[in-house]
């Protein structure tokens, strides 16, 4: 396996030299080096060949010695409310191991999803799904997970490193991710999309309306072919049923932790009310589970809970598309490929299925958030090259930005196997898998549930 990586790696080393030498059509030389450095990155974090934080300090300097990009453009992942909520999650998590509420929890779960594996991942599946109706951010939804999954593995005896604990991991990590894709205010890339929508194109995406086209197939349908992999991809056995846990008569300070939890879940679940950024809210919760006395992590705990080079990775993953975005190379790159696509009036499929694609394979360099910004500028043109109207054009990045190629492209993949202490790989195995059934089969059947929805 190493050996084909690094046959692969070398292919790519090849062409991101080529590019850098002779940037394509359109494509200043600046541009072609960005170019370059991102797709030996993307080489060197998809083959795992370095260490992921190594490969980000590589991409860093290599952009900085360059003069490729601004210090602020390149440490954007720095000052992104997404590397503190990562920060305040390594804090939670830790709590809630320390003081054996995870195993708690864990065990009083037992009872319900130990009766067969089949049951403990469904379980886990089913309760990211319905946290993605209740809590607007991702990474919170891993962050309550996590340390829930983790003790329910750990009461279920399952090893770390063992295909069980590592299928516990892998579903709470794609379940408090995937199915938000199909819930609008559920993650930052769709939040991103109606902003853009409304600001650049005068559109207002309903909740409703966005629901009901993207749910049942990317959402719903998504879900159970997550499911089905991780079964088939880390079989395991749970063993008999465990019985039901007595009421916990633990201490005050497992109830105290309890009841801050709580508040802080009420309040990611209420952020459109009050306005304060799930992030910050979090940070909060930090604090007072640093503080002496009061809290419950202390200073060697949180040096041991922080794991910086997963926080490395992180804010690296979130400067890629910063970077891409403000040298233009997303929006360059995009009108290149639109030129290449086969759109045409009243091709209603193939033009469907490519619109998908220009999506999924913009965020191969943009992650997520970044495809909104790039597209929906283009949404005009690509509605006029294709005779659909312009909404069709935009809600068909949903399906594009859902597809997970590789986990980098969405920052609470990384966090959630980070917190769950278990190996990036398999979580690459899981998300390869995912996007190649997604192009095969949910993009033919998600056009004709658009197609009987009226919007093609």
């Amino acid at each position: 396996m190493r050996h084909g990586n690094q046959i692969l790696f070398a292919v790519i080393l090849g062409v991101a030299a080529v590019l850098a030498l002779r940037p394509l059509p359109g494509v200043t030389p600046d541009q072609g080096a960005v170019m370059a450095i991102v797709l030996v990155t993307l080489g060197l974090w998809g083959t795992g060949l370095l260490a992921p934080y190594l490969s980000t300090l590589i991409f860093f300097a290599a952009l900085l010695v360059g003069g490729l990009a601004t210090p602020e453009t390149v440490f954007a992942g720095f000052s992104s409310a997404a590397m503190w909520l990562v920060m305040s999650g390594f804090v939670i998590g830790a709590a809630i191991t320390g003081s054996g509420l995870g195993a708690r929890l864990g065990a009083a779960l037992a009872p319900h999803l130990s009766k067969s594996y089949t049951a403990l991942i469904a379980g886990l599946v089913g309760l990211g799904v319905i946290l993605s109706f209740l809590m607007p951010s991702s990474m919170g939804r891993a962050m309550v997970m996590v340390p829930l999954g983790m003790g329910l593995a750990e009461a279920l005896g399952f090893a770390r490193g063992s295909n069980g604990r590592i299928g516990v991991a892998v579903a709470i990590a794609m379940a408090s991710n995937l199915p938000g894709f199909a819930i609008l205010p559920a993650n930052i890339p769709n939040m991103v999309l109606t902003g853009a929508s409304d600001r650049l194109l005068g559109l207002q995406l309903g909740y409703a309306d966005y629901l009901i086209l993207h749910f049942p197939v990317l959402g719903l349908g998504k879900s159970i072919l997550l499911i089905w992999l991780i079964l088939r991809l880390f079989p395991a056995t749970a063993g008999a049923s465990l019985p039901a846990q007595p009421a916990d008569t633990g201490t005050a300070r497992r109830v105290w932790l309890t009841v801050l939890l709580a508040m802080t879940l009420a309040l990611w679940a209420t952020d459109k009310l009050h306005g304060i950024n799930p992030a910050w809210i979090g940070m909060t919760l930090a604090v007072v589970l640093l503080m002496p006395r009061i809290g419950f992590v202390s200073g060697p705990g949180f040096r041991e809970a922080m794991d910086f080079g997963t926080l490395l990775f992180v804010a690296g993953a979130l400067a890629l598309g910063a970077v891409v975005s403000a040298s233009g190379l997303g929006e360059v790159l995009a009108n290149l490929v639109l030129q290449g696509l086969p759109l045409a009036p009243g091709q209603d499929f193939s033009n469907f299925i490519a619109l998908s694609g220009l999506g999924a394979v913009t965020a191969l360099l943009t992650t997520q958030p970044g495809v909104p910004a790039v597209l929906t500028p283009l949404a005009p043109d690509l509605a006029a090259a294709t005779g659909l109207s312009i909404e069709a054009v935009v809600m068909t990045q949903v399906a594009g930005f859902s597809t997970v190629v590789f986990p980098y492209q969405a920052a609470p993949l990384i966090v959630a196997m980070g917190l769950s202490k278990e190996p990036l790989s398999a979580l690459v195995r899981v998300t390869l898998l995912t996007a190649a059934v997604t192009l095969l089969i949910l993009l033919p059947l998600d056009f004709l549930w658009w197609r009987l929805l009226g919007w093609l």
